[in-house]
């Protein structure tokens, strides 16, 4: 039996899983409110009209409006649907949905993509959590998709992803706004080998000399990242990242000891 598949938002990310599922032998029908279409895909008026035949509903828009596609499909779902939200919302948004979903006896699961959609589509890596995950992972076992299933209620697999993005994107905005001082500085090269070499030695005993050890040496580091604040300002480089560690650095200098030690433990 062919696999009925509705995709609500046909930007980037959709528009690329879409045109896999249709390629893979899924029956695909899409709504996006700029009109966008996709070959293969047939466009339908409204998120109401895209899921009425549906046995597999992905919400592919954006987390500012995961629940308002949701609030404007329930009109048309029909009970026995599985709604799949692929947006990076927060847990509790993702709780929201699967609870606001209840009353139409249409299950939702968690879906966290776990690397750009760009050039992979289908093929990118999904963590999925919920109920029905397992229902999600048979639906797409058989058409390319890369599905690992998390156990747990909804919202635990993007809440993996979002403490992930903590340490990616904060080490992303600490290697530019490092490198915009080290542009500033005339020692860009220099500091771009170093960030490159200390990155290719990481492995978990890194992670373990990390976090001990800024706890071990909080003071010090302390004062470091206040000098290299400093040293920012003084080269006209917004500093952001550099003062946000002097901040949690300076919090664990001044904790309690009892505290301190629980932490590291």
């Amino acid at each position: 039996m062919t696999l009925r598949v509705a995709v609500l938002g046909l930007g980037e990310a959709g528009s690329e899983i879409a045109r896999d599922l249709v390629a893979a032998g899924a029956d695909v029908v899409g709504y996006d409110p700029l009109a966008i279409t996709v070959d293969g895909v047939r466009s339908r008026g409204s998120e109401a009209e895209a899921v009425a035949d549906a046995d597999l509903v992905l919400s592919v828009n954006s987390s500012h409006d995961a629940m308002t596609a949701l609030e404007n499909a329930l009109p048309g779902l029909r009970p026995g649907t599985l709604w799949a939200d692929l947006n990076t919302a927060s847990p509790g948004v993702k709780v929201a949905l699967a609870e606001r979903a209840v009353a139409q006896e249409v299950a939702v699961v968690d879906v966290a993509l776990m690397s750009p959609v760009p050039g992979k589509g289908l093929r990118t890596p999904m963590l999925v959590s919920g109920d029905a995950a397992d229902r999600y992972a048979g639906f797409l076992a058989g058409l390319g998709a890369d599905v690992v299933v998390q156990p747990g209620p909804v919202g635990t697999a993007i809440s993996r992803k979002l403490l992930r993005s903590v340490f990616y994107k904060g080490l992303a905005a600490a290697v530019v706004e490092a490198l915009r001082g080290a542009e500033a500085a005339g020692c860009a090269d220099w500091l771009r080998g170093n960030i490159a070499a200390e990155l290719a030695g990481f492995d978990e005993r890194t992670v373990d000399r990390l976090v001990d050890g800024t706890h071990t040496h909080a003071r010090r580091r302390a004062d470091e990242m206040a000098a290299a604040t400093v040293q920012l300002e003084e080269l006209g480089v917004p500093a952001r990242v550099a003062p946000a560690a002097r901040d949690l650095l300076v919090e664990l200098r001044d904790a309690p000891a009892d505290v301190a030690e629980g932490e590291t433990a």
